[in-house]
């Protein structure tokens, strides 16, 4: 009796921490959430103001993450020049690997053809269910441009453009390096600021098997399983690609770097969950830019590669934007020629930058590519309305993951990355990774009371 009694409790002990986790408490949420929206679909309706709550506070947050990081990342360099080759190594690679995911998902829409045999008048579409943001709101190059530029200096630290905000973090640093000692209490301030702030951020994402519970319920709540029946074909192919771009092109990236590119889902389960149920990558941009760090990438290269690769570094998004149009225009039995593909993929090179954090983001961006290379009607745009909640999970998954993947890269080519720290930690159990975490924050505060 005592012997089953004593063998009971290291079940009890392992169940109570695995209810502690955070990916296993919005596991939990999801299912909740999918359950209560099918059973109650007019509760589930009512409960979307769980998720925009959850989504404000973690924007509430994002910009002094932005601001501490990079502030005293590039405050702490030896040599600045290093700031500048982390900024166009990054750029490079986001350019590289969106223009591969919008040519891989050209690809599969030409060769699959999804749109095929729908034979939808145009006349009949209602441009209706569109979203007035859609039909409003048109990225142009100077759009972007401005969108970089604050009205003041703290102005962009107050509001919440990360774009602005990541010119302002690095003008800053930048300043507090060349300052010298006299600047030292300064950035020693700073440093204090962001065990602070990622206290904080610790707080915020315990509520989020909230905001996923309140997200989920109202999607399938909304929209059910109707939206599935015509379209359902496209929502296997694209999910299937962004299956295989996982495992073949960030795989062969992450081999390359000599880490388990499933050991990096596994380390960063609870922010994918997070970002799957939110639709936002935002929502995870905090705790990921914690996450890297602690698994051994240089603070100046996360604090650079992650903010600016949530805008520029959207590989989810890029394979949406050419599979979505091709499988419009067939579907209007619109045949694009090459030529045409090729322009509509350059101008969605332009347009598809700044959009992260915003749920829905690429769908404004196809919209500005529609309507600016003018192939098809944008009342088009009706045919997926219904279906792009549930395709932006795709999207926003590899947002996050290339991202991560992305650190990685310019950090071991900086060689600002620490691959044993990488590989201890992604092999770590949960006990081992809460010892790790432990350690490398007493290590921080460490170097805060320092200066």
């Amino acid at each position: 009796m005592s012997s089953t009694i004593a063998s009971d409790r290291p079940q009890r002990s392992r169940f109570r921490k695995l209810i502690g986790e955070l990916w296993f408490q919005v596991v939990v949420a999801a299912v909740l959430g999918v359950a209560v929206g099918l059973a109650f679909p007019s509760v589930g309706a009512d409960l979307k103001p769980l998720n925009d709550w959850f989504i404000a506070l973690v924007k509430m947050i994002v910009i002094p993450v932005v601001f501490c990081v990079i502030t005293t990342g590039i405050a702490s360099m030896d040599n600045l020049r290093k700031a500048g080759r982390i900024g166009v190594k990054a750029i490079g690679y986001f350019l590289v690997l969106s223009l591969l995911s919008m040519l891989i998902g050209l690809a599969v829409a030409n060769i699959f053809r999804p749109g095929d045999g729908m034979n939808v008048d145009p006349a009949t579409l209602d441009a209706g269910s569109i979203p007035s943001a859609a039909t409003e709101q048109h990225a142009t190059f100077t759009g972007f441009i401005s969108s970089l530029i604050p009205e003041s200096l703290f102005g962009a630290l107050t509001g919440d453009g990360i774009l602005s905000a990541l010119v302002v973090s690095i003008v800053f640093g930048v300043a507090l390096n060349m300052a010298g000692p006299s600047a030292a209490p300064l950035t020693q301030g700073i440093s204090a600021l962001s065990g602070v702030v990622f206290r904080i951020v610790g707080w915020v994402m315990r509520l989020a098997p909230i905001g996923t519970f309140g997200a989920l319920t109202t999607v399938v709540a909304t929209y059910g399983a109707s939206s599935l029946q015509q379209l359902g074909y496209l929502i296997l192919l694209f999910t299937a690609t962004c299956v295989v771009y996982v495992i073949v092109v960030l795989g062969a990236i992450m081999r390359a770097c000599k880490l388990s590119l499933f050991g990096l889902m596994r380390y960063l389960k609870a922010e994918l969950l997070v970002a799957l149920a939110t639709c936002s990558s935002e929502a995870v941009l905090p705790q990921l830019v914690r996450k890297l760090e602690m698994m051994g990438i240089g603070r100046p290269v996360v604090g650079i590669v992650i903010p600016s690769g949530f805008s520029f570094n959207l590989d989810g998004s890029a394979v949406y934007l050419t599979m979505a149009p091709l499988f419009l225009a067939q579907a209007l039995g619109i045949d694009l020629s090459w030529q045409q593909q090729l322009v509509m993929v350059g101008v969605m090179m332009l347009t598809s930058k700044g959009t992260a954090g915003i749920a829905g983001g690429a769908f404004i961006v196809l919209a500005s590519t529609i309507t600016a290379v003018g192939h098809m009607p944008l009342a088009a745009l009706a045919l997926i309305v219904g279906i792009d909640r549930i395709l932006n999970e795709g999207r926003v998954f590899i947002n996050v993951l290339g991202n991560a993947v992305a650190a990685i890269v310019i950090g071991k080519w900086e060689k600002d990355f620490d691959l044993d720290k990488a590989n201890t930690v992604l092999r770590a159990g949960a006990a081992e990774l809460e010892q790790i975490e432990a350690e490398d924050a007493a290590l921080h505060h460490k170097s805060a009371s320092r200066g």
